[in-house]
């Protein structure tokens, strides 16, 4: 396990460093001139040299990228060009909004995703069983932003029982008033996950109620209920673990989109304003936290399944010797 460890370990340190590479070359193959943003219009070439000197994009790309890289190394994500202000605090206050609002909406996804999938699983061949699978498969193909619209307008504009968008000032100082701010950008989210989810519950529910073992556990004598508790539950959960892992780095990432939609102050709002702005800084440190938290989202559930499936345990062991 160690082994295993040390070399995940590497791996996402080298695909950090790949993902350091691709942002920083992409971001300045992007139309626009962060200097301009410094300047009002009508601005004179001699004054927008200088402003290019005062953010240092006039250096050679191989010397900007040296300087952020070294930065990187002792966890500073530089000033933003227009607010001259770390951007490192400045992702935390915002990720007070974005964890909140990821976390929230993954419990939700998953507290209706598991039993709804073990249902359509279990009563596929019934009428509600059919349902279900056909309202999970409409629930992917439906667009996140057109379901925060769409319950804006229910609740908030017909309703008037939630709050259209916003977040208080004091963030968490009042806990009841945020959570109720977070409510319809939660259900939005969870709603949409939980579509996708629930496939892949049914899908590996399907598996485990057709497989020789519960067929053999329920001719010995046990209960279904016993058989899928002892013999079907860690089985289906295997395939999930690395599907939830992947839906978790997904609704972080879907967040920023959902901010928008609820102007929210999170990641999503901070990471337009940057765009607009050309505020390399604010892009590159955004979207290097969020390439972060991607990779140890799947890391961290590729070890669960490994804890969890003696399978995977014995197939490390040889891959080590």
């Amino acid at each position: 396990m160690t082994a295993y460890l040390l070399r995940r370990t590497a791996f996402l340190v080298v695909s950090l460093l790949l993902a350091a590479v691709v942002l920083f070359l992409l971001l300045r193959l992007l139309p626009g001139d962060p200097a301009n943003s410094l300047l009002s219009v009508g601005a004179t070439p001699e004054q927008i040299e200088a402003a290019r000197h005062q953010i240092g994009t006039d250096r050679p790309l191989p010397e900007q990228f040296v300087s952020w890289l070294g930065r990187l190394a002792t966890f500073d994500l530089g000033e933003s060009f227009v607010s001259t202000l770390p951007v490192g605090p400045e992702i935390a206050a915002r990720l007070v909004v974005t964890v909140p609002l990821t976390l929230l909406s993954f419990v939700l996804a998953v507290v209706v995703a598991v039993p709804v999938g073990f249902v359509a699983a279990h009563k596929a061949n019934t009428w509600y069983g059919s349902v279900l699978s056909g309202v999970s498969q409409l629930g992917i193909a439906v667009p996140v932003f057109w379901v925060g619209m769409l319950l804006v307008t229910v609740f908030s504009l017909s309703l008037r029982v939630l709050p259209a968008g916003g977040f208080p000032q004091d963030d968490w100082a009042d806990p009841a008033k945020a959570l109720t701010s977070l409510t319809l950008p939660v259900v939005t989210i969870a709603l949409v996950m939980s579509a996708s989810l629930i496939r892949y519950v049914r899908s590996a529910t399907l598996d485990v109620l057709g497989s020789d073992y519960l067929r053999t556990s329920r001719a010995l004598g046990s209960s279904f209920a016993r058989a899928m508790w002892r013999h079907g539950l860690r089985n289906a959960v295997v395939p999930v673990i690395s599907i939830l892992g992947i839906e978790l780095a997904s609704t972080f990432l879907g967040a920023v989109v959902v901010e928008s939609v609820f102007a929210l102050p999170g990641l999503g709002g901070m990471l337009v304003k940057g765009l607009a702005q050309h505020d390399y800084p604010v892009i590159q440190g955004i979207l290097f936290v969020s390439t972060l938290v991607v990779l140890v989202i799947g890391f961290a559930a590729d070890l669960v399944q490994r804890l969890i499936d003696p399978r995977l345990r014995h197939s490390l062991a040889r891959d080590v010797r």
